[in-house]
Formats: structure tokens, C-alpha cells, sequence
């Protein structure tokens, strides 16, 4: 259907495709956020949607390539730029920018209240806190999955046996995710407004567009022989394709020193890549660990302990560490490439 409607106004090119991916990725997840409002919030549904929503577009394309048989290279790099991109470039751009402040610091006191204590900052106190304790909580979970997948694959493959592993983690993460909400839902009663079924079929129709672009767009990519934008780098190139909505809101929430909003939106995508993409795919076909995977695995590990450091000595993520963030990404691009 989508195909036919831009052909019908001219506009079937892939800078138009990559244009409709955009849109309907911020408006799935700019629709999901208002549905917090209408009734979802604080129920499981509200915790574990957001992050199947801005990981859909990789679950889409693991399905393509299971469908089209593809190479199990490229969505190994899917994952990894993913994730990879999440930890350095998309966190450590925007504290380069601004800082990342989970936890602001102390206020000064005031002129003539000697004697006082110095007052925290609104979203330092308790909020804060919680906020802190809820992205270390993610960060372990991810150097845990990534781990995982190292360890699973050090004989040189993910096999079947391995993908069921990786995806039976993934279900122990949920569960907790949901048992967890489930204690906030004994103390509150939730409703759904009318909003919230209209803001879930724009959310539904959304995630249908985003199949058709995604599938016009692996197959050009898969028809080009030559050049960066062609069929070797598709794992690369459609890994940068879906963080870019991730960018929008990275910068856009960094912009709004809102650090905890910018970090939950990084850290929480990445469970879907690893370890729930490549144990589905691993149950397909076989995923050979070759190539530039053992030091990807090790920069993720390197960044999630990094942030996890900074996050408990600092609160946040100071504006030279987002530089060296920033830079490492840099030399994995380049070192990637060149593999």
C-alpha cells in the first residue's frame, strides 16, 4: 500500500522512504508517551512497550532476513552498531553538549540563611535517586546480556541452543520488569480514557509503516553492488537507520536537561538488539563470531561500566567523559569498516 502511495505522488526513492521510517518511528513513540498519560502509567504494559516500540524496527529487519535467508553477519553488526551507537555516540554526544546530570548537585544557600544546609535541587532529592537506581538496574542488565552473548559464543557461533539462551534471558528480564510494576499496581488503580485506544492505533498503524519502509529499503539496499550505501554494509548501514529516531530524542531530552529521560531511552532500546535479535535469529541459522564482534562486545562492556561508574561517584555523565564516548565511537567506526 505505502509503495503505491508514493509511487502515485512521485516520491518512491529511498530519501523519501527514509523520510516516512523517521516519521512514523517519532510518532509511534511521541504517541506511546501520551498514552502514559490516558492510563498506562504504572502498569506493566507502560514499562515493557517503549522499548519493543524503539526496538521494532530491528525485530523487523531480523525478520526480513530470516524470511530473505539473509546473511547472519549483518544482523549480528545490526545489533552491534546498535547498541554500540546507544552507549557512546548517543549518550556521550549530548552530556558533550550539556551534561548529563541524573542527579544534580547541591543548591548554596541562600544570603542570610546562615547556618542552613544546602538545599538539593528538585530532581536531586528522592526522584533523583530512584531515577539513578532504575538506569544502574538497566546498565547491569546490559553488560549481563552482552556477557552472555560473548560467553555463548566464544566456540565461534551462536548456535540454536544458544539463541533459545539468549531469549530465555530476555523473558527472566521481563518477568522482573513486570513483577516489579506489579507491586507499584497494588497501590493504585489505573483507567484507561478514551485517548488511549485512538493513541494505540496510531501506534499500531505506525508499526505497519514501519515494516513497509524498512522492507522497501533492505531491498534496494540488498540490489546495490557498489559504493558505501550497497549490500556490504547493509548491517551497518541499517544499524545507523534505527538509532536515528533514538537521535531525535537524545538530543532533543539533552537539550531539556532531562538526563534521566535521555539515558532510559538509550539504555532501555538495547535489550531488544542483544539479546532478544540475535537469539531469534540464532534459532533460524547458525551466527558465526567473526570479524569485529570481541571488540564490539568489549567497547559495550567498556561504556555500560564507564556510565555505571560515573552514575554512582558524579550522578551523571560529566561532558569529558561524553568525549571520550564520543571518540571511542569514532575509532569503532573506522576500525569496523576496516575489518
Amino acid at each position: 500500500m505505502l509503495p503505491r502511495l508514493l509511487e502515485s505522488v512521485a516520491l518512491s526513492d529511498p530519501l523519501s522512504y527514509l523520510a516516512v521510517f523517521l516519521g512514523v518511528s517519532l510518532l509511534m513513540v511521541w504517541r506511546l508517551e501520551a498514552m502514559l498519560d490516558h492510563g498506562l502509567e504504572g502498569t506493566a504494559l507502560g514499562t515493557l512497550l517503549m522499548p519493543y516500540c524503539s526496538g521494532l524496527g530491528n525485530l523487523i529487519f531480523v525478520g526480513l532476513m530470516i524470511a530473505r535467508q539473509g546473511a547472519p553477519g549483518e544482523v549480528l553488526t545490526n545489533c552491534l552498531v546498535n547498541n554500540v551507537t546507544n552507549l557512546t555516540l548517543l549518550l556521550g554526544g549530548p552530556a558533550l553538549c550539556w551534561g548529563l546530570a541524573v542527579l544534580p548537585g547541591t543548591k548554596p544557600a541562600k544570603a542570610g540563611s546562615k547556618g542552613k544546609k544546602p538545599v538539593k535541587a528538585a530532581t536531586g532529592g528522592t526522584e533523583g535517586q530512584l531515577n539513578r537506581l532504575s538506569v544502574l538496574l538497566t546498565l547491569t542488565a546490559v553488560m549481563f546480556f552482552t556477557g552472555a552473548v560473548w560467553a555463548l559464543g566464544r566456540d565461534g557461533v551462536l548456535d540454536r541452543t544458544d539463541g533459545a539462551m539468549l531469549i530465555l534471558f530476555f523473558l527472566f528480564w521481563q518477568c522482573f520488569q513486570v513483577f516489579d510494576v506489579m507491586k507499584h499496581n497494588i497501590r493504585a488503580r489505573v483507567s484507561f480514557g478514551a485517548m488511549f485506544y485512538v493513541d494505540a492505533l496510531v501506534v499500531l498503524a505506525s508499526a505497519y509503516l514501519m515494516y513497509e519502509t524498512l522492507d522497501w529499503l533492505v531491498t534496494w539496499l540488498s540490489a546495490q553492488r557498489d559504493g558505501l550505501l550497497s549490500a556490504a554494509n547493509l548491517g551497518w548501514l541499517t544499524g545507523w537507520l534505527m538509532v536515528l529516531p533514538n537521535a531525535v530524542l537524545a538530543l532533543y531530552w539533552g537539550w531539556k536537561r532531562r538526563a534521566d529521560v535521555v539515558y532510559a531511552s538509550q539504555v532501555g532500546d538495547g535489550h531488544i538488539c542483544i539479546p532478544l535479535c540475535l537469539g531469534i535469529f540464532a534459532l533460524a541459522q547458525p551466527v558465526p563470531m567473526v570479524g569485529f564482534t570481541t571488540a564490539a562486545l568489549a567497547l559495550l562492556l567498556g561504556a555500560a561500566a564507564l556510565h555505571g561508574i560515573m552514575l554512582l561517584t558524579t550522578g551523571g555523565l560529566p561532558r569529558w567523559a561524553g568525549g571520550g564516548l564520543v571518540a571511542a565511537y569514532g575509532w569503532f567506526v573506522y576500525a569496523g569498516l576496516q575489518s
